[in-house]
């Protein structure tokens, strides 16, 4: 095929990575036929044996789900993965394409990194499960991808999986704040139209007075959410003298106060009511507003510790509401009521905007993070990590405080835009960091004086007084806390922040996690898994690595050979020039042979004058090459007394092989072959014919 027409490898990965979802093709026994950008979490999880059954009820079923619908057939699978199935054909044949395994909601991937972190998932190796997270925030990218895709599977003249790319450019799809109001819109009386006129709405010219809420209801619709409710509160306490008026949102089945006041750290508890109480209902069916009492410390009631709710409605669903502090007389109630109303679905409009905004926000947060922890060298992971971290909250200053194991408290890992050398520091982080790393709960503060917590030390110089103390947690250990502060631009810190740490922790607790065993590894290294001759690795590390990657490519099904590597007639050579040329012999192979490798190559010292080396994401003609390329270098070595030269056998890991031994015994097979034809040669394993259990027994 010509570089003018793509093959269905490129077109799938074209489509896949243009809109940062997963593609695959599945045949109708469920059987994967491509797979495209896909989720590192999928493969970890349809190539474990304990685990692939439920990954077969979800993906393996996709076909079934999709025959006979005209509509893509939607699932969430059990890993919490937003999946879209339509039907495709390729030469008459059928097949089921999945399109997105990603997450669209940051709570299902908090579930997620949980079972992977201390659950039934956490048998996976880190560094592998999220390699490639896939999180999109929303599913207008899976319709973007299907709409590229269907324009060429509903014609079974064409095939999705060889064809060329589209003449016409595609149309993005309806924009997703308009689809989920026309959703809206389908389920209650009240049309919610994306831009209205800047004046009431028509049912206002009934109402008495309506016309000074003109302004207001036009002025909204060019704010955020957060303003628009600002601007309301701001409005109704002119017009009304209120002295107080508290905003609440809806979250799931409570409505719950939110932090839109500059005084917030004054009150040391917020207001949750349910949205479907029976007193709420009852009071919105009579139009009478619900009216909150708190107590004081000494269970007395007073006229000022009453709030008067007002529910914010769109249609007959309670969305949001206002409580006004103290009672207000029946007029004003009324008039409250109607106001409320009137001004539910522009609200909402808002609203939805601000919930599509702020999961795009947090989507692409987490995949800048993912990019940068990618680039992240070991010599500076806690700065980095700690500074790309503040990059996404837009903190000029950050700290990442660790336990200190020898001493009670908490000591600085890293320090970014710090005016005070904090791994100096007394007492760091008992004001804050310590409690929330105890308690494992985040603390954001929208101002410290005002929220009775002590000042920092004025040396210390902070801009702001808004604060983030967050903590990172793997499994039930509490390791490390990050801390914010000095927001740019001297704005404060919001729940907005800490949903989108949230979201990035368990990432950060994997990188952690991840740096901690490389720590371990050179550890290692420097106890026992160096020869010391050579300076390459031994036998030992080569045993653990073997397994370790046995396992790799049983889940990703990913191609990796071994290499066994023997000097010819080495017992002569020591026998006639002795064993300190013999040494420097050994010692001038290895140097050939890390001359010539990858950096992701393994050699090691299997022992005497045996060589093996491990060659990842390498299949046995590319292992081939590299090994005539080893064996053409050591022959045309100067050595000291006499030409050396090689041996070398390739085994392909295959899944004949039960253990690591019987990969090695598979090579050591393919190099007995080439010492039998005569020695300095390459014989490869896969291509000697027979089956292993027959040349073994």
């Amino acid at each position: 095929m010509s570089s003018e027409k793509p093959t269905k490898t490129k077109f799938l990965n074209s489509v896949a990575e243009e809109f940062g979802v997963a593609v695959a093709v599945l045949d109708k026994n469920g059987r994967e036929v491509s797979v495209s950008n896909n989720n590192s979490i999928c493969n970890s999880l349809w190539n474990s044996v304990t685990h692939k059954h439920k990954c077969a009820k979800d993906c393996g079923t996709a076909f079934e789900k999709a025959t006979g619908s005209p509509l893509p057939a939607e699932y969430v699978c059990h890993a919490g993965l937003k999946c879209k199935a339509v039907l495709v054909s390729e030469k008459g044949k059928e097949f089921v394409a999945i399109i997105g395994r990603t997450f669209v909601r940051g709570e299902n991937y908090r579930e997620t990194t949980e079972k992977a972190i201390s659950g039934e998932w956490s048998t996976f190796r880190p560094t592998e499960f999220f390699e490639n997270i896939l999180m999109t925030g929303s599913e207008s990218r899976i319709d973007s991808a299907i709409d590229r895709l269907e324009k060429f599977v509903v014609r079974h003249d064409n095939s999705i999986l060889d064809v060329d790319r589209p003449e016409k450019s595609f149309q993005a799809p309806e924009n997703e704040i308009d689809q989920k109001i026309s959703e809206f819109n389908k389920t209650t009386s009240v049309q919610v139209h994306p831009d209205p006129e800047p004046s009431a709405p028509a049912a206002a010219e009934s109402l008495p007075d309506v016309s000074r809420w003109r302004s207001i209801f036009g002025s909204i619709m060019k704010m955020d959410y957060p303003s628009a409710c600002r601007t309301l509160i701001g409005y109704l306490t002119v017009q009304f003298g209120f002295e107080r008026i508290i905003w609440l949102d809806r979250r799931g089945d409570v409505l719950i106060e939110t932090e839109l006041e500059a005084d917030m750290g004054k009150r040391a508890a917020r207001i949750r009511v349910p949205a479907a109480s029976d007193r709420l209902l009852a009071s919105i069916k009579e139009e009478k507003a619900l009216v909150l009492r708190e107590r004081k410390a000494s269970g007395v009631e007073s006229e000022r510790t009453h709030m008067t709710l007002i529910p914010v409605m769109v249609g007959n669903d309670v969305r949001s509401a206002f409580a006004v502090k103290g009672k207000v007389v029946r007029e004003v109630e009324t008039e409250l009521f109607r106001f409320a109303r009137l001004v539910g679905p522009q609200i909402e409009i808002l609203r939805l905007r601000d919930e599509v905004s702020r999961r795009d926000w947090v989507s692409q947060g987490v995949k800048r993070f993912s990019d940068s922890l990618r680039r992240i060298d070991a010599d500076d992971f806690w700065t980095r990590v700690t500074q790309i971290s503040a990059e996404l909250l837009q903190a000029e200053r950050a700290s990442l405080l660790v336990k200190n194991d020898k001493a009670e408290g908490l000591y600085a890992k890293a320090a970014i835009g710090s005016a005070t050398d904090l791994k100096q520091a007394s007492g760091l982080g008992n004001r804050i960091a310590r409690h929330a790393l105890e308690q494992g709960d985040p603390v954001v503060v929208r101002d410290m004086g005002t929220a009775g917590i002590s000042l920092a030390p004025k040396d210390w110089r902070y801009k702001t007084s808004s604060f983030i103390s967050f903590p990172i947690l793997i499994g039930d250990r509490r390791i490390a806390v990050m801390n914010f502060t000095d927001r740019a631009g001297g704005d404060f810190f919001s729940e907005r922040d800490v949903e989108l740490l949230q979201t990035i922790a368990p990432q950060i607790a994997v990188a952690i996690d991840r740096t901690t065993l490389k720590d371990r590894a050179g550890e290692f290294q420097q106890l026992s898994v160096t020869d010391s001759l050579t300076g390459l690795l031994n036998r030992r590390y080569l045993d653990e690595r073997l397994i370790e990657e046995i396992n790799r490519a049983r889940r990703h099904r990913s191609e990796i050979a071994l290499m066994m590597i023997d000097v010819d007639n080495f017992k002569s050579y020591n026998d006639s020039f002795g064993h300190p040329a013999g040494d420097l012999a050994l010692k001038m192979v290895a140097a050939a042979m890390k001359e010539t490798l990858r950096a992701d190559d393994v050699a090691a010292r299997f022992g005497g004058e045996e060589f093996a080396i491990l060659l990842p994401r390498t299949n046995v003609e590319e292992a081939a090459a590299i090994a005539e390329r080893i064996r053409s270098r050591v022959e045309h070595t100067g050595f000291q007394h006499r030409r050396i030269t090689i041996s070398i056998g390739i085994a392909g890991y295959n899944s004949e092989f039960e253990t690591s031994k019987d990969w090695i015994t598979a090579a050591d097979l393919a190099l007995y072959e080439a010492k039998h034809l005569g020695r300095n040669n390459v014989q490869i394993y896969d291509k000697m014919g027979r089956s292993f259990k027959e040349r073994i027994n």
